[in-house]
C-alpha cells in the first residue's frame, strides 16, 4: 500500500510509529517485542530510520521487509543523501523495492557525529530535494518528505526553509511528515504557510511523547524544536522520577493529539524511541473518546 492512498476525504486518521535500527540481536528481538505490542492498535503504517553505519543501513532495508511480511503492517524505509553516490543509492532503492518496499523518506542526513556542516559525496546529492526527485525519475514508491514547523536548523530564516519544502513537493514528495513540536498552534502555523506556498500534499504532525528529560533536551537542541515554558516547569518538578516524567509525557502529547485532530490534522506520527508504553497509552485514550 502507498501511504498517500490511506489520507482522503472521508478517511480516517492516519496513524504511524517510527522505529531505529537496533544494533544487537537483543535489541531487534525488543524492536520486533515492540512492534508486536503496537500492532493491535491498528497502525496505517511504521517507518524505521536509516543509520550511518554500513551494517544498520542494511538492516533497515531488513527490518522494514520483514515487519511487512512477518506483522503484515505497512512499512517505510528511511534513505539519506549521506555517505552514498547517486549509484548507491540506486542499488539500495532497488534492493527496497525488491523487497516490497512502496514507502520511502527521502532525506539529507544529519552531518556525521562531529561535524556540524554537511558535505555531499562527490557523485550524490545535497538535499532530499534532489533525492525526492532522483526516486521520482526511476521508482513507482510513494515519496514521502520531512518537514520543520520551526523551521531547519541549517535553515537561515523560516521563508527559505519553505521554499525548501515547496521543492521537496515539487520534486515528488507526496507526503509530508514534521519534525517533533509541543504547541499545536506550531503545527497550524507551519500548515498555514505551506498552503500559502502552494503546497497541497497531507502535513502529519510528528510526536514524541517524553519519557527522559535529558534527553528530549538534548534532542530538541539537536532539530531546532523548542520545549515551552509551561512544560518545562511540569518537567522541572518530575525531572528525576522516569515514571513521573512519562506520565507528563503522556498526558501532555494526549492533549497535543487531541487539539491535532480536533484542528483538521489528518493523522498522528509518533516517534516511539523503539518503546510502546506511551504510543499505546496515548492512542488508547484517543481511542476510547471516539478520535481515530
Amino acid at each position: 500500500m502507498r501511504i498517500v492512498d490511506a489520507f482522503g476525504p472521508g478517511k480516517p486518521p492516519v496513524i504511524s510509529f517510527e522505529f531505529f535500527p537496533p544494533k544487537t540481536p537483543d535489541a531487534e528481538a525488543r524492536l520486533f517485542e515492540t512492534v508486536a505490542q503496537l500492532a493491535p492498535l491498528r497502525p496505517t503504517f511504521v517507518s524505521v530510520t536509516y543509520g550511518a553505519g554500513g551494517a544498520t543501513r542494511r538492516l533497515t532495508r531488513d527490518i522494514v521487509a520483514r515487519i511487512k511480511r512477518e506483522i503484515g503492517i505497512e512499512a517505510m524505509a528511511h534513505l539519506t543523501c549521506l555517505g552514498h553516490t547517486a549509484d548507491e543509492l540506486a542499488e539500495i532503492l532497488d534492493a527496497l523495492t525488491a523487497a516490497g518496499i512502496e514507502n520511502v523518506l527521502a532525506l539529507r542526513g544529519d552531518p556525521p557525529k562531529g561535524q556540524t556542516t554537511f558535505t555531499p559525496t562527490p557523485g550524490g546529492f545535497a538535499h532530499g530535494a534532489e533525492l525526492a526527485g532522483f526516486i521520482r525519475g526511476r521508482w513507482d514508491v510513494c515519496i514521502v518528505g520531512a518537514g520543520y514547523p520551526e523551521k531547519h536548523l541549517e535553515a537561515p530564516d523560516p521563508e527559505t526553509d519553505l521554499h525548501h519544502l515547496t521543492e521537496k513537493v515539487a520534486n515528488g514528495a507526496q507526503v509530508l511528515i514534521t519534525q517533533l513540536f509541543f504547541e499545536p498552534q506550531t503545527y497550524f502555523a507551519f500548515v498555514e504557510r505551506a498552503r500559502a506556498a502552494g503546497i497541497g500534499v497531507p502535513i502529519v504532525p510528528g510526536i514524541m511523547p517524553i519519557t527522559n528529560v535529558s534527553q528530549i533536551e538534548r534532542f530538541t537542541s539537536m532539530c531546532g524544536a523548542s520545549i515551552p515554558a509551561s512544560l518545562r516547569e511540569l518537567l522541572a518538578g518530575v525531572r528525576d522520577d522516569d515514571a513521573a516524567v512519562t506520565a507528563v509525557g503522556i498526558e501532555w502529547a494526549r492533549d497535543q493529539c487531541r487539539a491535532l485532530l480536533a484542528g483538521g490534522a489528518p493523522g498522528l506520527h509518533f516517534y516511539t524511541l523503539n518503546r510502546h508504553h506511551s504510543a499505546q497509552e496515548i492512542l488508547g485514550l484517543l481511542r476510547a473518546e471516539g478520535r481515530v
